[in-house]
Formats: structure tokens, C-alpha cells, sequence
């Protein structure tokens, strides 16, 4: 299990699209009607949404290539992206991808601990990969392949990521969703249990 994710890893590196850097600048100034969800700097508050602030320009760049095409659904950001051009979708990634993640204090000890043997040694016995294998061991992800950053994610969204996963849901990668494949596999073998504790562990990863 290990070697096939070390080996989709590699080969994703060489299939992303390069994409044209955005002004950060004219970013923030689009960035507002992205603030009641994500919070203004890009470290949403509300536990449910993602923090954008710090994430990778092109991973949130595919992101809303995604939403705007159906290939990634939900309803809120389907309209939020529908009058997005490229250039619009490469700024505001420029602006969040620009600035610095806030980080909780992953204050349960139980879960902290399961969370980081997870995160950092997967469980072989179950087949479940270390995450960190793809997205580094203080959660910074893997521009180059793909593989977002994990740091400091509110807790709430990366379980429901993670649930998402385990229930088959297509998630925006790239053309034939290698990732989301990855994520699927991986996610369908954990108990929520181990769900909540990696997403434990990671709220305060940095």
C-alpha cells in the first residue's frame, strides 16, 4: 500500500499543469466575497469551512477550475466561482496561498496521540499510509505533485474531507482524480475514530 502511494506520488509530479502566477495584490481586493467563509485572511472560523491562508495557488487554482466545471459539487461554490475568469481564480489563489495559516492547540491528548501515530506511521496491519508520506511531516503538502497543505486545518472540515472520501465522493485532482483515488482508498479503511484523531493532530500541525 505504502509503495503504490510513493509511486502514484512520483508519477503525479510529472501530469500537473504549470499554471501562470497571479497577483497577490489584486487578489486581496477579489478576496472579500470569499471572506464570510474562509474569513478574510484566508483562516476561516467557521469549523466547517477550509482555511485557504497558506494553501498552494495551484491546488486552489484546480479547486476552482473544479467547482466552476461540476467535476468538485457543492452548491455555494458553484455560484461563488461562476463568474470567475483565470486570471480572477490565479489572483485570489496568489493572495490566500500568500498568507500564514493560524494553528490550533490540539489540546486532546488521546486523540493527539492517535492522530500523530496515523499521520506519521499509517497502520500497515490496515493498510492505511502515513499522510504524511504525501504531505510532509509538518503538513505543508507537495506543491510540484499536487498534495495540499494540511497544517492547522480546522478540525471539523478535514473530518468531513475525510468522511467524503471513505463514502466514494469525487474530490478535484486532475483529470482522472489520481489523488482523489489515493484518498478514497486510504479513507475507506478508517473508523471515525481515526478520522477525528488525524484531524485532531493535523488543526495543530505546523
Amino acid at each position: 500500500m505504502i509503495s503504490r502511494v510513493i509511486v502514484s506520488f512520483i508519477a503525479l509530479s510529472f501530469v500537473l499543469p504549470a499554471f501562470a502566477a497571479g497577483d497577490a495584490a489584486v487578489g486581496k481586493g477579489k478576496s472579500q466575497v470569499c471572506a464570510g467563509c474562509h474569513g478574510a485572511d484566508g483562516n476561516a472560523t467557521i469549523p466547517n469551512y477550509p482555511k485557504l491562508a497558506g494553501q498552494h495557488a495551484n491546488y486552489l487554482v484546480k479547486q476552482m477550475q473544479a467547482f466552476k466545471s461540476g467535476k468538485r459539487n457543492d452548491a455555494i461554490m458553484k455560484g461563488q466561482v461562476a463568474n470567475l475568469n483565470e486570471q480572477d481564480m490565479q489572483d485570489l489563489a496568489a493572495y490566500f496561498a500568500s498568507q500564514k495559516t493560524t494553528v490550533g492547540a490540539a489540546t486532546d491528548k488521546a486523540k493527539r496521540e492517535l492522530g500523530e501515530r496515523l499521520y506519521r506511521g499509517g497502520n500497515e496491519t490496515k493498510g492505511i499510509s502515513a499522510c504524511m508520506a504525501c504531505h510532509g511531516p509538518t503538513g505543508t503538502g507537495n506543491e510540484p505533485a499536487g498534495f495540499p497543505a494540511l497544517s492547522g486545518q480546522n478540525e471539523a472540515y478535514t473530518v468531513k474531507s475525510l468522511t467524503d472520501y471513505r463514502a466514494g465522493k469525487i474530490r478535484a485532482f486532475d483529470d482522472k482524480d489520481d489523488y482523489g483515488k489515493i484518498m478514497r482508498d486510504i479513507a475507506k479503511r478508517m473508523y471515525d475514530e481515526e478520522i477525528e484523531a488525524v484531524a485532531h493532530y493535523i488543526s495543530g500541525l505546523n
